[in-house]
């Protein structure tokens, strides 16, 4: 009987389905051909692949073979191999990789890592009031935190004052409530600004804060040229994902280049803007779009800054950026290699930076708060602790772990502590902190931060073809492809294609740990803290002020040969923090002249 037409053996089945996909854009070698006949063959015979899911069917191709994939939904082969990487690589690694300090900074712009400094240890924190938050901070210092973060509440982050009515029931609950000089004078009372680097997560009222905080230093006796940290200050992506904004997106890309144009005058140490990725894949992007949008934000940025008249050179060297450090542990380090190799390209081939430093990614780390649970939440210590060695092995400069209770409420001291303590570890006893890169090399970390590179510029060549982000976040593009991410992830999880340990598998009831809760009583005590201020200040100057910023705002900065433009808001936003304004005034003030913005 002849055998023509005779279904293959399972295990045949198999491997051709492998050699199909090892065999698509690559030239595997004859050993690995050999390998797959040789070895692979039966041990699929022997034991076909099974990822979870696949028992009901999930997660297998058309053909009822497994599929194995990244977060993000990326195809992953089980072996890569010299065959997967470009046929040149070994010739010019150099071009792909380059060594570390050096170009393209694939492999980190510091030559030896963190033998010469460790990242620094910056956990985000802030709740109830100035003077609880400042109780906090002295307690991260002193258990070894290398620099600060601060967290304001929701009120803050809109530009509201405490006492307003659109504030109730938010005061002091996602972080610290900051109305005025003198609430941020508490919160840094007996913090020396000259020696703590800090950093601020607000947006759209983000050159006022700033100005509180410089008004701080200038009261502390400190020198602005000495002052260090940095200011998150990226409208984009509250557009793009946050939806925390004031104005519309052309008055608010002004704030932000005012910003940069101080700051390249007055505050040489202080980087004025943390372009975000983070929030954009708290939205549900992928990992690529993470990259590509984040990147492009900052490309963004640079074109306006650059037809205020400003060069290239004077402010990119204090550009930076801050990522997600999510589930996938080798996406996440591709993502960051990628990251830095791509901001290389952009700055040297698209504005033709020549400053070293302005080619320069880099960037703050935060754990993946979307991956925490509020089942089991202790399975988040080990979240976070394979989460942040994912970003220490791709080299952040800082990074801040989240504490295992924040899918319940803010930290705890112990959260935090257990947090900070997870970093140490890393930092003191894994010996990670010892090699620089050390998965550089590896055929799929090269593959996966190729993919990374490549993908990101075809999502630029979109966004150009829109005319920019501010064009393409009016036309809704972003949105709506981190929308359909977000949603393709939750079905995934929701049909148990994706398992998230404690929810949809290996489920238990358990008591919920001890919460921090932040009551009422924080909004009556700002409110008291600014009718006391209203009545103690000069009105008239106040008054003043604001009018002085209302002009300012309602002209078009015009290029300085020195100092800042004429119109730049920043020294009217100064003046009117010295008068005491509030935030909400001040902001008010601005939102008289730009208006404000509805996503349509």
């Amino acid at each position: 009987m002849s055998n023509t037409g005779a279904m293959p053996d399972k295990g045949t089945q198999l491997r051709d389905s492998l050699l199909t996909d090892l065999t698509a854009d690559r030239r595997p070698s004859p050993e690995e051909l050999r390998w797959a006949e040789e070895t692979l063959k039966p041990a699929l015979e022997r034991a076909p692949e099974h990822p979870i899911g696949a028992a009901t069917g999930i997660n297998r191709d058309d053909s009822g073979n497994a599929r194995f994939t990244t977060v993000s939904g990326v195809p992953v082969r089980c072996l890569y191999t010299e065959a997967d990487l470009p046929e040149d690589w070994q010739q010019n690694q150099d071009q792909y990789m380059g060594a570390p300090g050096e170009p393209p900074y694939t492999r980190g712009i510091h030559s030896s890592g963190y033998r010469g400094r460790l990242w620094t240890m910056r956990q985000f924190s802030g709740f109830a009031s100035p003077e609880e938050t400042n109780r906090r901070y002295k307690y991260l210092l002193a258990g070894g935190a290398s620099g600060l973060s601060v967290a304001f509440d929701l009120p803050t982050l809109m530009g509201c004052d405490s006492d307003d009515p659109k504030s109730e029931g938010e005061v002091g609950k996602c972080g610290v409530a900051i109305d005025s000089l003198e609430d941020m004078e508490t919160l840094f009372s007996g913090i020396p600004l000259e020696t703590i680097t800090v950093s601020m997560t607000i947006n759209s009222p983000a050159s006022v804060l700033w100005a509180i905080y410089l008004v701080v230093a200038e009261r502390q006796g400190v020198d602005w040229k000495h002052l260090a940290g940095t200011l998150q200050n990226d409208i984009l992506k509250e557009y793009i994902a946050q939806k925390e904004y004031l104005y519309p997106p052309a008055p608010s890309m002004r704030l932000v280049v005012d910003t940069l144009e101080f700051g390249a005058r007055f505050t040489p140490r202080f980087n004025p803007i943390s372009i975000s990725g983070y929030h954009i894949r708290e939205a549900g992007s992928t990992a690529l779009q993470e990259l590509a949008f984040t990147l492009y934000d900052g490309i963004e940025y640079v074109e306006w800054a650059l037809r205020r008249g400003l060069d290239i050179d004077d402010f990119a060297p204090r550009l930076s950026f801050f990522f997600n450090a999510h589930n996938d542990f080798f996406e996440e380090i591709a993502k960051y290699r990628a990251a830095r190799k791509v901001w290389y390209r952009v700055m040297t081939e698209r504005f033709g930076a020549k400053n070293p430093r302005s080619t320069w990614m880099r960037f703050h780390t935060q754990t993946a708060g979307v991956s925490l649970t509020a089942q089991q939440p202790k399975n988040n210590i080990a979240r976070v602790a394979l989460q942040a060695l994912a970003a220490v092995l791709g080299g952040t400069q800082s990074l801040h772990t989240d504490g295992f209770d924040e899918a319940l409420a803010l930290p705890t001291e112990d959260a935090a502590r257990i947090a900070l303590r997870t970093q140490q570890i890393l930092a003191h006893e894994s010996g990670v902190a010892e090699i620089v890169d050390p998965f550089g090399g590896s055929y799929f970390l090269e593959r996966l931060t190729l993919d990374m590179e490549q993908g990101a510029f075809r999502i630029f060549e979109k966004l150009d073809s829109m005319g920019g982000m501010v064009k393409a976040i009016e036309a809704g593009y972003p949105q709506k492809e981190i929308a359909e991410a977000s949603y393709a992830y939750q079905r995934a999880v929701e049909a148990g294609e994706k398992i998230v340990v404690g929810l949809n598998q290996y489920a238990v009831d358990e008591p919920p740990p001890r919460t921090l809760y932040i009551d009422e009583s924080v909004r009556d005590g700002q409110a008291a803290k600014l009718k006391k201020l209203h009545a103690e200040r000069s009105g008239e100057a106040v008054e003043h002020a604001l009018s002085a910023l209302r002009c300012a705002a309602e002209k078009q900065p015009e290029p300085a040969t020195d100092g800042v433009a004429t119109a730049n808001t920043m020294p009217f936003i100064l003046d009117c923090v010295r008068a005491y304004a509030t935030l909400g005034e001040i902001c008010g003030a601005l939102g008289e002249v730009f208006g404000g913005w509805e996503e349509s």
